[in-house]
This record gives structure tokens, C-alpha cells and sequence, in this order.
């Protein structure tokens, strides 16, 4: 069994590959100063490059679950979020409200991808 890890600290790596399949950590935006389309922009920015990084990329998007502070704003993300994934490649979703782990974060994505072959 081979698990590579990429960018590990203490607490945890920024991505995992195991048998063909990409984990991401949690990411969120560059500037969490800005509102949820940029919050949501910047984020997905953050999963595009370590996709690329891990072998994958968007079209092998597997699973993605958001986490919102507040879903007045799910429109907002959500709008973001269906202009990034390419059609036909929707991954298995979920979306839930949660407390962030700073009070400025609107917006954190965790995501699972298959390796590009």
C-alpha cells in the first residue's frame, strides 16, 4: 500500500494519494476580508492547483463537501461553484452550515478526487 503525502505539518498534509484517489484538506479563501463570491472564487483557486499538484484536476472531481457559515449566503457560493465545475463532471455534494474555524471564513471546501490516468 503506497499513500503519498504532500505539504504534511504537524497536524496534517494539504493532500493524500492513495490507489488512484486525491483527499484534500479542508481550504478556504485567500482573503477571507472579501464576500462569499470571492471567498468562494479564491478557494476553488486553492483546489485547482493542488489538484494539478496531486494529478487530478476538476473533471475528476469525486466528492466535495462545503461547509457555509450562514446559508443566506448559499446562492452566493453557489453561483461560484456552478460556473467552476465543467458540466457533466459534478462530483457527489454536500452542503452544510457551519461555525468556521475564524469568524471572517464564510466558506471551506473539503474534496476528494480520483488521479488523472
Amino acid at each position: 500500500m503506497h499513500i503519498q503525502r504532500q505539504e504534511t505539518k504537524p497536524r496534517m498534509s494539504r493532500a493524500v494519494i492513495h490507489n488512484d484517489t486525491v483527499y484534500l484538506c479542508g481550504q478556504v479563501a485567500k482573503d477571507s476580508t472579501q464576500g462569499m463570491a470571492e471567498q468562494t472564487a479564491t478557494m476553488l483557486e486553492k483546489v485547482d492547483a493542488l489538484l494539478l499538484q496531486a494529478g487530478s484536476n476538476r473533471e475528476h472531481l469525486l466528492s466535495a463537501t462545503i461547509y457555509v457559515r450562514d446559508m443566506k449566503d448559499f446562492d452566493a457560493m453557489n453561483a461560484v461553484w456552478d460556473a467552476w465545475v465543467p458540466d457533466g463532471y459534478a462530483p457527489a455534494r454536500a452542503c452544510v452550515e457551519a461555525r468556521m474555524a475564524r469568524a471572517e471564513l464564510l466558506v471551506e471546501i473539503s474534496v476528494v478526487a480520483a488521479v488523472k490516468k
